[in-house]
Protein backbone atom coordinates (compact mmCIF):
# COMPACT_ATOMS: atom_id res chain seq x y z
CA UNK A 1 0.00 0.00 0.00
CA UNK A 2 1.39 3.41 -1.01
CA UNK A 3 1.19 6.13 1.64
CA UNK A 4 0.67 9.82 1.04
CA UNK A 5 1.40 11.48 4.38
CA UNK A 6 0.38 15.08 5.11
CA UNK A 7 2.14 16.65 8.08
CA UNK A 8 -0.03 19.37 9.58
CA UNK A 9 -3.77 19.89 9.46
CA UNK A 10 -3.73 23.68 9.12
CA UNK A 11 -4.92 25.73 6.16
CA UNK A 12 -2.43 24.20 3.70
CA UNK A 13 -2.45 20.59 4.84
CA UNK A 14 -6.22 20.46 5.11
CA UNK A 15 -6.58 21.94 1.61
CA UNK A 16 -4.42 19.08 0.25
CA UNK A 17 -6.59 16.51 2.03
CA UNK A 18 -9.85 18.05 0.82
CA UNK A 19 -8.63 18.16 -2.76
CA UNK A 20 -7.45 14.54 -2.69
CA UNK A 21 -10.75 13.35 -1.26
CA UNK A 22 -12.67 14.93 -4.13
CA UNK A 23 -13.04 12.12 -6.65
CA UNK A 24 -11.58 8.64 -6.63
CA UNK A 25 -8.35 7.53 -4.99
CA UNK A 26 -6.26 4.61 -6.32
CA UNK A 27 -7.07 1.37 -4.51
CA UNK A 28 -3.41 0.87 -3.57
CA UNK A 29 -3.07 4.34 -1.98
CA UNK A 30 -3.69 5.46 1.60
CA UNK A 31 -3.92 9.10 2.74
CA UNK A 32 -2.59 9.80 6.24
CA UNK A 33 -3.07 13.16 7.96
CA UNK A 34 -0.77 13.81 10.93
CA UNK A 35 -1.57 16.46 13.51
CA UNK A 36 -1.21 17.05 17.23
CA UNK A 37 -4.92 17.79 17.65
CA UNK A 38 -8.12 16.00 16.51
CA UNK A 39 -9.29 19.22 14.82
CA UNK A 40 -7.95 22.20 12.90
CA UNK A 41 -7.40 25.36 14.90
CA UNK A 42 -8.26 28.49 12.91
CA UNK A 43 -4.97 30.25 13.48
CA UNK A 44 -6.06 33.56 12.02
CA UNK A 45 -8.56 33.81 14.91
CA UNK A 46 -6.21 32.94 17.80
CA UNK A 47 -6.01 36.61 18.79
CA UNK A 48 -9.73 36.47 19.72
CA UNK A 49 -9.21 33.43 21.94
CA UNK A 50 -6.25 35.13 23.64
CA UNK A 51 -8.36 38.23 24.25
CA UNK A 52 -11.27 36.22 25.63
CA UNK A 53 -13.94 37.28 23.13
CA UNK A 54 -14.46 33.77 21.70
CA UNK A 55 -14.29 30.32 23.21
CA UNK A 56 -11.85 27.61 22.26
CA UNK A 57 -14.63 25.63 20.58
CA UNK A 58 -15.55 28.51 18.26
CA UNK A 59 -12.19 28.40 16.46
CA UNK A 60 -11.98 24.64 15.95
CA UNK A 61 -12.88 22.91 12.68
CA UNK A 62 -13.49 19.16 12.58
CA UNK A 63 -11.25 17.25 10.20
CA UNK A 64 -13.03 15.47 7.33
CA UNK A 65 -14.59 12.14 8.23
CA UNK A 66 -13.91 9.80 5.32
CA UNK A 67 -13.06 6.07 5.26
CA UNK A 68 -10.23 6.85 2.83
CA UNK A 69 -8.54 9.18 5.32
CA UNK A 70 -6.39 7.83 8.17
CA UNK A 71 -5.78 10.17 11.11
CA UNK A 72 -2.59 9.96 13.15
CA UNK A 73 -1.92 12.14 16.18
CA UNK A 74 1.49 13.00 17.55
CA UNK A 75 4.40 15.42 17.68
CA UNK A 76 6.78 15.14 14.72
CA UNK A 77 10.43 15.27 15.77
CA UNK A 78 12.22 14.93 12.44
CA UNK A 79 11.90 13.80 8.84
CA UNK A 80 14.49 11.51 7.27
CA UNK A 81 14.26 12.43 3.58
CA UNK A 82 16.72 9.74 2.50
CA UNK A 83 14.94 6.87 4.27
CA UNK A 84 11.45 8.38 3.66
CA UNK A 85 10.58 8.06 7.34
CA UNK A 86 8.94 10.44 9.84
CA UNK A 87 10.05 10.23 13.48
CA UNK A 88 7.74 11.11 16.39
CA UNK A 89 8.24 12.11 19.99
CA UNK A 90 6.49 9.10 21.54
CA UNK A 91 5.46 6.81 18.70
CA UNK A 92 6.82 4.44 16.10
CA UNK A 93 8.31 5.92 12.90
CA UNK A 94 6.01 6.33 9.91
CA UNK A 95 7.19 5.53 6.38
CA UNK A 96 5.85 7.39 3.36
CA UNK A 97 5.92 7.22 -0.43
CA UNK A 98 4.85 10.82 -0.90
CA UNK A 99 5.01 13.51 1.75
CA UNK A 100 3.43 16.93 2.20
CA UNK A 101 5.12 19.13 4.81
CA UNK A 102 2.61 21.75 5.97
CA UNK A 103 3.77 22.32 9.55
CA UNK A 104 3.28 26.07 9.63
CA UNK A 105 5.38 28.52 11.59
CA UNK A 106 6.59 29.50 15.05
CA UNK A 107 7.53 32.83 16.60
CA UNK A 108 10.78 34.47 15.55
CA UNK A 109 12.57 36.24 18.39
CA UNK A 110 15.39 37.81 16.34
CA UNK A 111 18.02 36.73 18.87
CA UNK A 112 16.68 39.12 21.52
CA UNK A 113 17.67 37.80 24.98
CA UNK A 114 14.68 36.90 27.14
CA UNK A 115 12.13 37.37 24.35
CA UNK A 116 10.99 33.75 24.27
CA UNK A 117 11.19 33.30 28.04
CA UNK A 118 9.36 36.47 29.08
CA UNK A 119 6.69 36.90 26.42
CA UNK A 120 3.44 35.13 25.53
CA UNK A 121 2.60 33.66 22.13
CA UNK A 122 -0.45 33.23 19.92
CA UNK A 123 1.25 30.96 17.38
CA UNK A 124 -0.21 27.65 18.59
CA UNK A 125 -3.54 26.76 20.15
CA UNK A 126 -1.82 25.51 23.29
CA UNK A 127 0.24 28.71 23.65
CA UNK A 128 -2.82 30.86 22.96
CA UNK A 129 -4.77 29.17 25.76
CA UNK A 130 -1.96 30.07 28.17
CA UNK A 131 -1.88 33.63 26.85
CA UNK A 132 -5.63 33.91 27.39
CA UNK A 133 -5.30 32.85 31.02
CA UNK A 134 -2.39 35.17 31.76
CA UNK A 135 -3.94 38.13 29.98
CA UNK A 136 -7.33 37.83 31.59
CA UNK A 137 -5.85 37.28 35.06
CA UNK A 138 -4.25 40.74 34.99
CA UNK A 139 -5.56 43.05 37.67
CA UNK A 140 -7.73 46.01 36.61
CA UNK A 141 -5.76 48.82 34.97
CA UNK A 142 -2.77 46.56 34.41
CA UNK A 143 -0.41 47.04 31.46
CA UNK A 144 -0.38 44.84 28.36
CA UNK A 145 2.43 45.34 25.87
CA UNK A 146 2.16 43.90 22.36
CA UNK A 147 5.45 43.67 20.50
CA UNK A 148 4.92 43.96 16.77
CA UNK A 149 2.56 46.25 14.88
CA UNK A 150 1.65 43.93 12.04
CA UNK A 151 -1.73 42.34 11.39
CA UNK A 152 -1.62 39.99 14.40
CA UNK A 153 -0.51 42.70 16.81
CA UNK A 154 -3.19 45.14 15.67
CA UNK A 155 -5.97 42.56 15.86
CA UNK A 156 -4.77 41.40 19.27
CA UNK A 157 -4.78 44.93 20.66
CA UNK A 158 -8.22 45.79 19.28
CA UNK A 159 -9.83 42.58 20.46
CA UNK A 160 -8.32 42.94 23.92
CA UNK A 161 -9.66 46.48 24.17
CA UNK A 162 -13.14 45.07 23.53
CA UNK A 163 -12.65 42.30 26.08
CA UNK A 164 -10.94 44.33 28.82
CA UNK A 165 -11.75 48.05 28.55
CA UNK A 166 -10.03 48.57 31.91
CA UNK A 167 -6.57 47.57 30.75
CA UNK A 168 -3.76 49.79 29.54
CA UNK A 169 -2.70 48.50 26.12
CA UNK A 170 0.29 49.52 24.02
CA UNK A 171 1.81 48.37 20.74
CA UNK A 172 5.57 48.62 20.20
CA UNK A 173 6.90 48.51 16.65
CA UNK A 174 10.33 48.91 15.07
CA UNK A 175 8.94 50.81 12.09
CA UNK A 176 7.46 54.27 11.69
CA UNK A 177 3.86 53.02 11.86
CA UNK A 178 1.73 50.01 12.59
CA UNK A 179 0.78 47.99 9.48
CA UNK A 180 3.71 49.54 7.58
CA UNK A 181 3.38 47.23 4.50
CA UNK A 182 -0.19 48.46 3.93
CA UNK A 183 -1.33 51.62 2.07
CA UNK A 184 -1.05 54.87 4.02
CA UNK A 185 -4.81 55.43 3.92
CA UNK A 186 -5.35 52.14 5.75
CA UNK A 187 -2.53 52.82 8.23
CA UNK A 188 -4.04 56.19 9.07
CA UNK A 189 -7.52 54.72 9.65
CA UNK A 190 -6.18 52.07 12.01
CA UNK A 191 -3.93 54.53 13.87
CA UNK A 192 -6.89 56.84 14.44
CA UNK A 193 -9.03 53.91 15.63
CA UNK A 194 -6.32 52.91 18.09
CA UNK A 195 -5.93 56.41 19.49
CA UNK A 196 -9.70 56.82 19.76
CA UNK A 197 -9.81 53.61 21.81
CA UNK A 198 -6.89 54.69 24.00
CA UNK A 199 -4.34 52.18 22.74
CA UNK A 200 -0.83 53.59 22.97
CA UNK A 201 1.26 53.36 19.80
CA UNK A 202 5.04 53.56 20.00
CA UNK A 203 7.16 53.48 16.85
CA UNK A 204 10.90 53.09 16.26
CA UNK A 205 11.28 50.85 19.30
CA UNK A 206 14.17 48.40 19.01
CA UNK A 207 14.14 46.02 21.97
CA UNK A 208 17.53 44.84 23.20
CA UNK A 209 16.33 42.39 25.85
CA UNK A 210 13.35 41.30 27.95
CA UNK A 211 13.11 40.49 31.62
CA UNK A 212 10.17 39.63 33.83
CA UNK A 213 7.93 42.69 33.66
CA UNK A 214 10.55 44.86 31.96
CA UNK A 215 11.44 45.54 28.33
CA UNK A 216 14.60 47.38 27.34
CA UNK A 217 14.60 49.82 24.44
CA UNK A 218 18.29 50.54 24.49
CA UNK A 219 18.80 52.26 27.86
CA UNK A 220 15.09 52.94 28.34
CA UNK A 221 13.09 50.59 30.56
CA UNK A 222 9.47 49.87 29.68
CA UNK A 223 7.36 48.37 32.46
CA UNK A 224 4.63 45.86 31.69
CA UNK A 225 2.47 43.23 33.37
CA UNK A 226 2.42 40.97 30.33
CA UNK A 227 4.12 40.99 26.94
CA UNK A 228 2.49 39.39 23.88
CA UNK A 229 4.88 38.65 21.02
CA UNK A 230 3.70 39.22 17.44
CA UNK A 231 6.99 40.46 15.99
CA UNK A 232 7.75 37.90 13.33
CA UNK A 233 7.53 34.25 12.34
CA UNK A 234 9.78 31.54 10.99
CA UNK A 235 9.12 28.05 9.59
CA UNK A 236 8.55 25.03 11.83
CA UNK A 237 11.65 23.73 13.67
CA UNK A 238 11.34 20.54 11.58
CA UNK A 239 12.09 22.61 8.49
CA UNK A 240 14.78 24.60 10.27
CA UNK A 241 16.62 21.31 10.88
CA UNK A 242 16.73 20.45 7.17
CA UNK A 243 20.04 21.12 5.46
CA UNK A 244 18.48 22.23 2.18
CA UNK A 245 18.39 25.44 0.15
CA UNK A 246 16.24 28.12 1.79
CA UNK A 247 15.31 31.74 1.19
CA UNK A 248 16.11 34.71 3.45
CA UNK A 249 13.10 33.87 5.67
CA UNK A 250 14.30 30.28 6.17
CA UNK A 251 11.60 28.83 3.91
CA UNK A 252 12.46 25.87 1.70
CA UNK A 253 13.08 26.51 -2.00
CA UNK A 254 10.62 24.56 -4.15
CA UNK A 255 10.10 23.96 -7.87
CA UNK A 256 7.09 24.93 -9.98
CA UNK A 257 5.19 21.90 -8.67
CA UNK A 258 5.82 22.82 -5.00
CA UNK A 259 8.30 19.94 -4.64
CA UNK A 260 11.76 19.84 -3.12
CA UNK A 261 14.02 19.76 -6.21
CA UNK A 262 16.20 16.99 -4.75
CA UNK A 263 13.23 15.04 -3.39
CA UNK A 264 10.30 15.32 -5.85
CA UNK A 265 8.18 13.01 -3.71
CA UNK A 266 8.14 15.74 -1.02
CA UNK A 267 5.85 18.77 -1.32
CA UNK A 268 6.23 21.89 0.84
CA UNK A 269 3.09 23.90 1.60
CA UNK A 270 2.30 27.12 3.44
CA UNK A 271 4.64 28.95 5.80
CA UNK A 272 7.43 26.43 5.21
CA UNK A 273 7.55 27.07 1.43
CA UNK A 274 9.37 29.86 -0.37
CA UNK A 275 6.51 31.64 -2.13
CA UNK A 276 6.43 35.03 -3.90
CA UNK A 277 4.17 36.53 -1.23
CA UNK A 278 3.96 36.82 2.53
CA UNK A 279 2.86 33.80 4.61
CA UNK A 280 -0.91 33.63 5.15
CA UNK A 281 -3.70 31.13 5.59
CA UNK A 282 -5.06 32.17 2.20
CA UNK A 283 -1.77 31.47 0.44
CA UNK A 284 -1.36 28.13 2.20
CA UNK A 285 -4.88 27.06 1.21
CA UNK A 286 -4.41 28.03 -2.44
CA UNK A 287 -1.08 26.23 -2.61
CA UNK A 288 -2.48 23.16 -0.86
CA UNK A 289 -5.26 22.92 -3.43
CA UNK A 290 -2.67 22.97 -6.21
CA UNK A 291 -0.62 20.24 -4.55
CA UNK A 292 -3.76 18.09 -4.37
CA UNK A 293 -4.35 18.65 -8.09
CA UNK A 294 -0.72 17.78 -8.88
CA UNK A 295 -0.88 14.49 -7.00
CA UNK A 296 -4.16 13.57 -8.71
CA UNK A 297 -2.67 14.37 -12.12
CA UNK A 298 0.28 12.10 -11.38
CA UNK A 299 -2.13 9.30 -10.44
CA UNK A 300 -3.45 9.55 -14.00
CA UNK A 301 0.04 9.83 -15.53
CA UNK A 302 -0.85 13.33 -16.71
CA UNK A 303 1.29 16.47 -16.71
CA UNK A 304 -0.02 18.82 -14.01
CA UNK A 305 -1.45 22.10 -15.30
CA UNK A 306 -1.22 24.95 -12.85
CA UNK A 307 -2.40 28.54 -12.89
CA UNK A 308 -0.49 31.27 -11.08
CA UNK A 309 -1.74 31.64 -7.50
CA UNK A 310 -3.68 34.90 -7.14
CA UNK A 311 -4.52 36.11 -3.66
CA UNK A 312 -7.79 38.00 -3.19
CA UNK A 313 -6.52 40.40 -0.55
CA UNK A 314 -6.12 40.83 3.20
CA UNK A 315 -8.81 41.40 5.84
CA UNK A 316 -8.28 42.47 9.44
CA UNK A 317 -10.57 43.15 12.37
CA UNK A 318 -10.78 45.94 14.90
CA UNK A 319 -12.95 44.22 17.46
CA UNK A 320 -16.33 42.91 16.34
CA UNK A 321 -17.69 46.14 14.80
CA UNK A 322 -14.94 47.50 12.56
CA UNK A 323 -12.17 46.29 10.33
CA UNK A 324 -9.94 47.01 7.37
CA UNK A 325 -8.83 45.34 4.19
CA UNK A 326 -6.95 45.56 0.94
CA UNK A 327 -8.60 43.89 -2.05
CA UNK A 328 -6.67 43.29 -5.23
CA UNK A 329 -3.51 45.34 -5.33
CA UNK A 330 -4.41 48.64 -3.66
CA UNK A 331 -8.19 48.89 -3.05
CA UNK A 332 -8.58 49.91 0.60
CA UNK A 333 -11.69 49.17 2.64
CA UNK A 334 -12.35 50.34 6.19
CA UNK A 335 -15.18 50.07 8.68
CA UNK A 336 -17.97 47.53 9.00
CA UNK A 337 -17.85 46.08 5.46
CA UNK A 338 -14.39 44.43 5.72
CA UNK A 339 -15.30 43.21 9.22
CA UNK A 340 -18.44 41.55 7.83
CA UNK A 341 -16.43 40.06 4.98
CA UNK A 342 -13.96 38.58 7.43
CA UNK A 343 -16.82 37.01 9.41
CA UNK A 344 -18.04 35.47 6.16
CA UNK A 345 -14.61 34.05 5.38
CA UNK A 346 -14.48 32.53 8.87
CA UNK A 347 -17.92 30.94 8.38
CA UNK A 348 -16.79 29.42 5.07
CA UNK A 349 -13.67 27.98 6.71
CA UNK A 350 -15.79 26.32 9.36
CA UNK A 351 -17.94 24.74 6.64
CA UNK A 352 -14.88 23.49 4.71
CA UNK A 353 -15.76 25.85 1.86
CA UNK A 354 -12.42 27.62 1.60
Amino acid sequence: MKKIVILGGGYGGLAVVQQLLEGSIPADTAIVLVDRMPFQGLKTEYYALAAGTVSDKEIRVQFPVDPRLVMKYGDVQSVDLEAKVIHFDQDEPLAYDQLVIALGCVDKYHGIPGAEQFSCSIQSLSATRKTYQRTNDISPYGQVTIVGGGLSGVEMAAELRESRPDLNIRILDRGASILSPFPEKLQRFVREWMLEHEIELRSHVSLSRLENGVLYNGEETIRTDITIWTAGIQPSPIVQQMNLEKDAMGRLIINQYHQLPSYPEVYIVGDCASLPFSPSGQAAGAQGKQVGDIIKALWKNETPRLDRIKLKGVLGSLGKKSGFGVMGKRTVMTGMVPRALKSGVLWMAKQHLG
